[in-house]
């Protein structure tokens, strides 16, 4: 095996004039963002060049700023334009060498983050209109493939060379990282026995195969690129209507980080390493909430439905990426109940009135999905002061456990927020996965429109104990200390398999196979040994394979 080294990530943040690798452009209606990543600008310099357009995570947080970005500081941007600023070559995908260098779990969740950050380019392409164009002014491999797949429309040049492919398997003795397969033939719908043969061919296939396979959306020769792509871009312009909404600025988060705490404005993270265990706890807001199209735009970036829903974003990558031996996360609220379902009913009254409102909400859907795939398990501890109702019930909800004190002074209310406003990666809402067996009473709960006791919810199947006074502390501390003994190999497996019930779509296909496949096939000797494929990669040697099927 290798000499894994850990990334340790400091700032999921940046901003376009810190950027690296990508060059945001945005006139009028249309913004192009153009890769031209530097070689010597990874996240472990001295451990592998970021050769041929290849990425690390790095070139990833730059892009899912941009994809957060554009929609609230340039609304008026209708199409997005995805290209290289280099020669013949578009991106080589992941970096081989920072991949067979990097630990198992960052390699798990390096793959996760980057296809999160698709999913964003998709869903902007679907709710926010945008249309993302992907121009391959030249060759499309792996990774880089996935980032056009996650794209709109696909277009590559022809010069004789460029070519799209996903050569992971017959080259890295692994797979495509971040959807790529699945895209293949649930989006593209492209032909299972024709995906077996892309998929299989190291090299992949030029402009005019490639169109024949549905594997792009077309292409033009050199001489005719940038006026054919020009052409394209105006048609998707065409597409939406022009918007006149004003932008506002997408500023930095204010952290103050101490050893086990990062204190944000509305979130507090606080680490229990002996325990492997972290709180994270959302505060209500305290000020008024913005109740029409104007003041929400005055309030920008730093509303409590925005911000809260972004600082809690951070402290969830930050989990992921630089503390993988907590294996419990307690969720916990604090504030006063009335303020948070004020600022709910203030957003959802301008929902479909008003872009900005509009964008918050997706922001909001986003996160939540983000802590339905966190590979932690996750308790929620409802007991008093807590505010889990309207929105940050839906936080209780994604909970595989909840515990609630039984008392005169704890309450949880369940409102519109969870009838379906932040729909699940595979559609239906947190509510109905949690009643999945029982017919009507999702609509029962959420109709009752009043705050609801510890003994209540218990009854009514909205959390899983509400242990009284006598038996809380004891109850919940036995609860945290059998789960911290657990296996997380099993834990994960289980929790992917139990959190979301009814039937799959392409987004939950890619997170499961994530969480299996790829997590199996990324320890298996075959990939990761002495002699194994990416192990060997770039060395004369060929890769020696245990030739046994499991």
């Amino acid at each position: 095996m290798g000499d894994y080294k850990p990334t340790r990530i400091g700032s999921f943040e940046t901003h376009p004039s810190r950027y690296r690798h990508w060059n945001l452009d945005v006139t009028g209606a249309v913004a192009t963002l153009t890769l031209c990543i530097q070689e010597e600008n990874g996240l472990r310099p001295d451990d592998y060049p970021l050769k041929l357009n290849s990425y690390d995570i790095g070139v990833d947080i730059e892009l899912f700023d941009a994809v957060q970005r554009l929609p609230f500081e340039h609304p008026q941007v209708r199409a997005v334009v995805v290209t290289s600023g280099l020669p013949r070559i578009f991106c080589a995908g992941a970096n081989i060498k920072m991949l067979a260098t990097s630990e198992h779990g960052f390699k798990v969740n390096f793959c996760k983050y980057t296809n999160e950050t698709r999913l964003g380019i998709e869903e902007s392409g679907r709710h926010a209109g945008i249309t993302w164009v992907a121009a391959l002014n030249g060759t499309a491999s792996g990774g880089g493939y996935e980032l056009a797949l996650a794209c709109d429309e696909i277009y590559l040049i022809e010069d004789g060379s460029s070519a799209v492919s996903l050569p992971e398997v017959p080259l890295l003795g692994v797979l495509p990282g971040t959807g790529g397969l699945t895209r293949l033939v649930d989006k593209r719908k492209v032909r299972r026995d024709v995906a077996d043969v892309f998929c299989t061919k190291a090299e992949g296939f030029r402009t005019r195969d490639a169109l024949k396979m549905r594997l792009i959306d077309g292409g033009f020769p050199r001489s005719k690129w940038e006026a054919g792509i020009a052409e394209v871009v105006q048609k998707a312009v065409a597409k939406h209507p022009a918007r006149a909404t004003p932008g506002i600025e997408w500023s930095a988060l204010t952290i103050q980080v101490s050893e086990n705490h990062r204190a944000y404005k509305y979130v507090d993270l606080r680490l229990q390493p002996e325990q492997r265990t972290a709180t994270i706890v959302l505060r209500a807001p305290t000020e008024a909430p913005a109740t029409t199209e104007q003041a929400l735009h005055a309030n920008g970036v730093n509303q409590w439905c925005l911000q809260a829903f972004r600082e809690l974003d951070d402290a969830l990558l930050h989990l992921r990426f630089n503390h993988d031996q907590i294996g419990l996360i307690l969720l916990e609220t604090e504030g006063d109940p009335a303020q948070v379902l004020a600022h709910d009913a203030a957003l959802q009254g301008l929902l479909g009135k008003n872009g900005l409102a509009d964008q918050i909400h997706l922001v909001q859907s986003r996160v939540l999905r983000r802590l339905d795939n966190t590979a932690r398990s996750l308790f929620a501890i409802i007991k008093p002061g807590s505010c889990f109702v309207g929105s940050l019930f839906e936080i209780a909800l994604a909970a595989d456990r909840s515990y609630m004190l039984a008392d005169d002074e704890t309450f949880i209310q369940v409102t519109a927020a969870s009838k379906g406003l932040y729909p699940m990666t595979h559609g239906p809402s947190r509510l109905n996965v949690r009643f999945a067996g029982e017919p009507g009473q999702a609509e029962k709960v959420s109709s009752l429109g009043e705050p609801i006791s510890g003994e209540d919810a218990f009854d009514l199947g909205l959390v899983t104990l509400a242990p009284d006074d006598i038996d809380w502390e004891d109850e919940v501390r036995i609860a945290i200390e059998e789960r911290a003994s657990l296996s997380p190999d099993a834990l994960t497996g289980m929790e992917q398999n139990l959190r979301f019930v009814g039937n799959e779509t392409c987004d939950t296909k890619i997170f499961g196979r994530l969480s299996a496949w790829q997590n199996w096939i990324f320890q298996r000797p075959n990939a990761v040994g002495e002699q194994g494929a990416l192990t060997l990669y770039g060395h004369p040697e060929r890769p020696r394979f245990d030739w046994h099927r499991t």
